[in-house]
This record gives C-alpha cells, structure tokens and sequence, in this order.
C-alpha cells in the first residue's frame, strides 16, 4: 500500500512535469479522467503495463523508468500479512514500510512489544467474531511484526511511551503479566527500542483522551502518517496538518515520561513483583 503511494505520487508528479492536466492525459492513455485519478490517489492496483505507457506519454527513460518499472512490482507484490487473512489496507501494510514507530499507549502493552499470551487474551476480549483459526493467525502475524526489531535486513526502530496503568494491568491474569514485563524488559535492552514510562502521578497531560501512532517511512519519501486505534474501529491521519499536531502531542508526552533507564528499572521492579 505504501509502496503504490509513493508510485502514485511520482506519477502525478511527471504529468505535471510533462505540462499536461488530468483531462489531456487521460484520453491519450485510453483512461477516463476518473481512472486516471484514482490511479494517481492511489486508489486502486496499478498495473505495469499503465506505468508503460504513462512513462511513454512523460517522456521518461533511462534509470528513471527502469526505477519506476521495478517500483510498480513491488506495489502488486501480495504483502506477507495476507497469509495471515488480513487485507492490505490494514495498519499492518503500513508499518512493514515504517522505518520508525513512535507509540502512545494508554491502556495496553503496543503491538510490538506483546506476547502472544498477551495478545491472545486482548483480542478474546474484544467482541469481534473470530473461528480459532483466525485468532491463532492473527496472533501469529503479531507476533510476526516483532521480527523487524531484531532484523539487519529490515530493520525497524521504536520509541513507545507506554501509561505505568498498562504495566499493572492484569491482561491474561498475573502469570501471563509477569511473563509480559520481563518481555517488554527484554526488548528496551534492545537499540532499536527506546521505552519511556508515563508515570501514574502525572495526571492530566497532552494525550489523556486517546493513543496514536505516528509513522516515518524513511528513505521511501513518503509523509509521515498518524493511526489511532479505538474501540470502534481506527483512523488514519495523512494530512500535514494533522500529522504535525500528533508529533507535537507526542513530545509533549515523551517530556513528561520517565527516562529510558528510569522505565526499564520500573518494569524490571514490577516484574520482580
């Protein structure tokens, strides 16, 4: 999904360059204006053949168009989480391509940092109906995501700030919280990982009502993002604007959290608990 945004986005960016509107294009291609549209919205698959021809029409060659070419394969890759049964409009499609997540999480333990015992008892909690088999995949392609900390091929790296409530929690009962902190202990030792405690007697602060997410797509060019998960569903947030205000309550959040070796001699002091 990221992939066919940072696609789209070129494209649109080379019929501008190419001095042509949407409604002098799109015939010469045999699209519909609308078509054309979608395609540069990142709407819908976009075929290689498309890219073809629009590289043609824009007068692009050389590494340009063997760049762009390679770039509209990868966008019709199936992604890994599809073996899982999970669509590719999913937050899961997004973070593959982060390079880095900053998480606030107010009420539970983030994605990346759970155990599948973890996981398990907060989505049984949910009420969405689930067979066994799609909640042992979902499970699974949680614990999937995971891998990235740890990974030199793709790596990725996380700032969470997570509420001292979250690690009192008794999510799954209390073994499956014990076993929880030390995996969270485990993984702030990482350099990947950056943890910051939100202590409980910080009261009111910048983000009370919900959590977010922001995500930074690195070297791929594309706008950061912001997510919020909530009990009804989750949003997706992509305009300037908007992102800018989730960056500037999450540092108004990560000023008021504990340090990295404050929260990790917290959660160890928990666990020990």
């Amino acid at each position: 999904m990221v992939r066919r945004r940072v696609l789209a986005r070129q494209l649109r960016q080379l019929r501008e360059d190419a001095g042509l509107t949407l409604e002098q294009a799109a015939p010469k291609l045999d699209f519909s204006v609308s078509k054309l549209s979608r395609i540069e919205n990142a709407q819908i698959l976009i075929d290689v053949h498309w890219v073809r021809g629009m590289l043609d029409l824009y007068d692009v060659g050389g590494n340009r168009w063997t760049e762009l070419i390679e770039l509209a394969r990868e966008a019709n890759q199936p992604g890994w989480w599809r073996a899982y049964g999970l669509g590719n409009n999913s937050y899961i499609a997004f973070e593959t391509e982060a390079r880095r997540v900053y998480d606030f999480t107010p009420l539970y333990v983030p994605g990346l940092m759970q155990t599948a015992e973890y996981a398990r008892a907060l989505m049984v909690a949910v009420p969405v109906a689930r067979t066994p088999e799609q909640l042992d995949k979902e499970v699974a392609a949680r614990m999937h995501r995971q891998h990235r900390l740890t990974s030199m091929e793709e790596p990725l790296e996380l700032v969470a700030v997570v509420d001292e409530s979250v690690l009192r929690r008794p999510v799954g009962g209390d073994e499956v919280l014990r076993a929880q902190l030390w995996h969270i202990a485990e993984l702030a030792e990482l350099e990947s990982v950056e943890l910051h405690v939100l202590p409980d007697g910080v009261g009111a602060h910048a983000a009370l009502v919900s959590g977010f997410i922001i995500l930074q797509f690195g070297e791929l060019g594309e706008p950061d993002m912001a997510y919020v998960e909530h009990a009804l569903g989750a949003l997706t947030l992509d305009k300037e604007r908007e992102v800018a205000r989730a960056r500037l309550t999450f540092e108004r959040v990560l000023s008021a959290a504990l340090d990295p070796a404050e929260s990790l001699a917290l959660v160890k002091r928990l666990g020990r608990r």
